[in-house]
């Protein structure tokens, strides 16, 4: 699947955009506690460990925006960041694999799902997945409700950096085959690295368009 095209002036809104001051706002373990902030919205979603909070830190340009983890299930709230008081980045808690109890796993996966099916501002859902390990079924499980709902989503696969060309090339393309079907998923995939910073100018320019729109 074909990268979309930006153009100079496109990718150069997203800078800017992305270079505005980003401030951490709220953080919300119960739906009571969901901020109102009356601006368009993106998630981050993604399996533990699958690098939600690097990429964040990667497009804001910060080191330490979001705190980056080793250990999966570090994420036990919503956190909501506000970009330049035009968009609202969410850091949802990692699906899949938990070091937490099965109590807590269940409340964070309760809030979240009802978090995307009630927010209305919320523009997209941006479903991050490991180059390394490919679409897991905890992925299209989430896809799949999201398909239900309507609600838009784009994949994104970070560490493009750990593989090499030939088969970063075979991934992309099987899973834009694996998406292509799905009614609320984005057409084309965004190939990041946060270490590297491919894919970063890309990703920046197509979530500012969320935020003209």
């Amino acid at each position: 699947m074909d990268e979309p095209v930006f153009t100079e002036e496109e990718l150069e809104a997203g800078r800017l955009l992305f270079a505005r001051d980003c401030q951490f706002v709220a953080g919300a373990a119960t739906e009571a506690m969901l901020p109102d902030l009356d601006l368009p919205e993106v998630a981050f979603a993604g399996r533990s460990n699958v690098g939600k909070s690097s990429l964040l830190n990667a497009l804001t340009g910060r080191r330490n925006l979001a705190r980056t983890s080793n250990t999966p299930g570090r994420t036990q709230q919503l956190n909501f960041f506000d970009l330049g008081g035009r968009l609202v980045l969410c850091d949802l808690p990692g699906y899949g694999y938990a070091k937490a109890s099965k109590s807590d796993v269940e409340r964070w996966g309760k809030l979240t799902q009802n978090y995307l099916r009630g927010r209305a501002d919320l523009r997209r859902v941006l479903i991050l997945i490991d180059a390394r390990r490919g679409l897991k079924e905890a992925d299209a499980e989430v896809m799949s409700a999201l398909d239900e709902i309507a609600l838009s989503y784009q994949i994104v696969l970070t560490k493009a950096d750990k593989l090499k060309p030939g088969p970063l090339k075979k991934l992309v393309a099987d899973t834009g085959a694996r998406i292509r079907k799905r009614p609320a998923a984005h057409p084309h995939l965004a190939v990041t690295s946060a270490l590297k910073g491919d894919g970063i100018a890309e990703l920046r320019a197509g979530l500012t368009q969320l935020a003209e729109g």
